[in-house]
């Protein structure tokens, strides 16, 4: 038997197989001159979603102009967080923001350097910046390297200095001189077109977000083009701006230094939750939600002395929770997802400082308030008991779901998925499925797809109508089990699949139906796909406008080819179809698509690709959604046919072919 100190001859084992096709492979005359350096500015341009994710054009909350916006803010917001400015003001056009602080402002000395020098903040000293979001010195060169235009002013004691840059690059260097404005900050900046393709800021989200932070930091006034945006009440705020169904009791609302949660319960299926680091939105969660929802649970279980499923005393839950740690540590520049396991360098674990806040103070709160928790324990039971009805059903539809999945021809997939643990951010995130209509529909998107990106769903006729159905015959459905099985939402959507599902119905009475049928179900029982902008609507044009047969008439009667360049408009509504006859004349051949097969899968090339347009669905609380379920869904007939007749609208086909 060989020594054991003995050395070893080591022999590289090479692969049974050559290198799949797709695998990126160096050139074989691979040299020194192949490696580069690139300049800071270069690299940020040519890598951007490494430092703000997504890139996008501003039609989804999470495309990258509203990163540029948010690591603006966060220097404005974390100079409030110290104790300086009581407001921030905001303008936004179209294209360009402009973010007036009224802190401390920036040593006159160090604008350029904290403006265009990476690595370069004050916030690497946890003295000046405790509990700030920003700590790496990145965000606002992010911002400046892609930005067309970009304008940085500060005013400190008297005294004011501003530097304009193009795409990084000085142009104007202003001496120090003499101001009367107060102090703080101002940043000017119009993201790049060139990157940022088609962009365009929309209101709605700049305003979901500006809310958010004021709902984080009760006191501060944010102006958002004049309008002013303030909670006095904090988390207890947003959860009853983002409810969408009343709570089954008050609001619970507990805070301390570093912590704030709210908890309540409603009807409706699985747990939705809020949560924050350093006024930070982590819409993927992280460290401190995985703590908080362990904290709860074990908290409630045995404030009861019951053995309760955990999945049963959150089911229906709506929850926040924002802490403040420091030097957090983030999965990426765009902090979306916590990954700290400490508070801070000398603190506790995350997991103990939320565990132990909790579980005192909820406690506490049950033992106080026994009308809710009176209220919360039949909830739980509820809850317990519906999933005994439903454990056998849900275990046979499972397994008859599997059997079917492995040869589920309705269902064509794709390569990249948004649950993937590896990959590029920006191509998880444009993985869509598109639920169609039949085969006829899914033929046309079949064929000229992104097999990358894009897959499709086909239904079999319309699905069931689930309003108001208990949710164990809502389970036996084979449609919506497949349907669940393809999109990973069985348990929650944390593992869901594909993050843009988009429903592509024809646009005739039959498609809008099965677009409401599928509404309700995901209204109803997956409320947090449409809350967290998840489902879209596929707008298909209704008409085609083109001039080409009668630019091919014209030029044979005279004997000659048309000179005449062929012109096709496609039209989304009744107005884009008047201006097209307008443009083309009366002799315009107009064609009506009825259904989605009825275009053809070169003509679809352009209706999914990057251009297409799509809807998305969102759920307010002002959308009154359990009145409109009941109104269009329920059993309410008599009403709703009055409401059809006095409503109904008949078009004139008479010049469509």
């Amino acid at each position: 038997m060989a020594s054991t100190n003995s050395e070893q001859e080591y022999t590289p084992q090479l692969p049974d197989e050559a290198p799949e096709a797709n695998e990126p492979q160096l050139p074989s005359n691979y040299t020194g001159d192949d490696i580069k350096t690139l300049d800071w500015r270069e690299h940020i341009r040519l890598r951007p979603g490494m430092y703000i994710g997504s890139l996008g054009d501003g039609s989804q909350s999470d495309d990258g102009v509203y990163v540029l916006l948010k690591e603006v803010l966060d220097n404005a917001i974390d100079e409030y967080m110290m104790g300086f400015g009581k407001h921030i003001e905001v303008t936004v056009t179209d294209t360009t923001i402009t973010v007036r602080d009224f802190g401390r402002g920036i040593p006159l000395d160090k604008i350029v350097d904290v403006s265009s020098k990476m690595n370069t903040g004050a916030k690497y000293d946890s003295k000046a910046f405790k509990k700030s979001v920003g700590l790496n010195g990145v965000g606002i060169k992010a911002v400046n390297a892609l930005s067309t235009d970009f304008y940085i002013q500060s005013w400190r004691d008297g005294m004011t200095h501003a530097v304009d840059y193009k795409r990084a690059e000085i142009i104007s260097d202003s001496r120090v001189e003499a101001s009367d404005q107060p102090n703080g900050t101002l940043v000017r900046f119009t993201p790049d077109a060139t990157i940022f393709r088609d962009y365009r800021y929309h209101e709605e989200y700049i305003v979901r977000l500006i809310k958010n932070y004021t709902f984080l930091n009760t006191g501060l006034s944010i102006f958002l083009n004049g309008k002013r945006y303030y909670s006095r009440n904090g988390l207890l705020d947003l959860l009853k701006e983002n409810m969408t169904q009343d709570p089954l009791y008050p609001i619970i609302h507990l805070r301390s230094d570093d912590i704030e949660c709210v908890l309540t319960h409603t009807k409706q299926f699985g747990e939705e939750y809020y949560s924050f680091v350093n006024g930070q939105h982590t819409t993927q969660g992280g460290s401190h939600l995985t703590a908080f929802r362990e904290a709860l649970s074990r908290t409630i279980k045995e404030h009861f002395g019951k053995n309760f499923e955990y999945s049963d005393i959150r089911g229906g839950i709506v929850a926040a929770i924002s802490v403040k740690i420091e030097e957090p540590v983030f999965d990426s520049q765009a902090k979306i997802k916590l990954t700290s396991r400490d508070m801070g360098p000398n603190g506790p674990s995350v997991a103990k400082f939320i565990g132990d806040f909790v579980k005192k103070e909820l406690d506490n709160y049950l033992h106080i308030n026994l009308d809710t928790a009176d209220i919360l324990l039949k909830k739980i039971q509820q809850n317990e008991k519906e999933r005994k009805a439903m454990a056998g059903v849900t275990k046979a539809v499972r397994e008859k779901a599997k059997k079917i999945a492995l040869h589920n021809k309705k269902l064509l997939d794709c390569r990249v998925h948004l649950s993937d643990t590896k990959g590029d951010e920006e191509r998880k995130n444009a993985s869509s499925i598109f639920i169609t209509e039949g085969d006829s529909a899914a033929g046309s998107i079949t064929k000229i797809r992104d097999v990358d990106t894009q897959a499709v769903f086909s239904l079999r006729g319309k699905p069931l109508n689930t309003y108001g159905m208990p949710l164990v015959d809502v389970y036996k459905n084979d449609e919506f089990a497949l349907l669940r099985a393809a999109l990973n939402i069985e348990d929650s959507i944390d593992d869901l699949r594909y993050n843009n599902v988009i429903i592509a119905t024809d646009a005739d009475v039959d498609g809008m139906h099965i677009r409401l049928l599928l509404l309700t179900y995901f209204l109803q029982f997956f409320p947090e796909l449409i809350k967290k902008g998840h489902v879209y609507v596929l707008q298909t044009p209704l008409f085609r406008v083109r001039n080409k047969n009668v630019n091919r008439r014209r030029g044979a009667a005279k004997g000659k080819k048309s000179s005449v360049a062929d012109e096709t408009y496609y039209c989304y509504s009744e107005e884009e179809r008047v201006a097209a006859i307008a443009r083309l004349g009366n002799n315009a051949e107009i064609t009506r698509f009825k259904g989605l097969g009825e275009i053809s899968p070169e003509e679809f090339r352009g209706f999914i690709g990057p251009e297409m347009r799509l809807d998305l669905v969102t759920l307010r609380k002002e959308d009154a959604v359990g009145e409109l379920l009941e109104f269009y869904m329920g059993k309410n007939t008599s009403e709703r046919q009055n409401f059809i007749i006095d409503n109904l609208v008949v078009e004139d086909d008479s010049q469509i072919s």
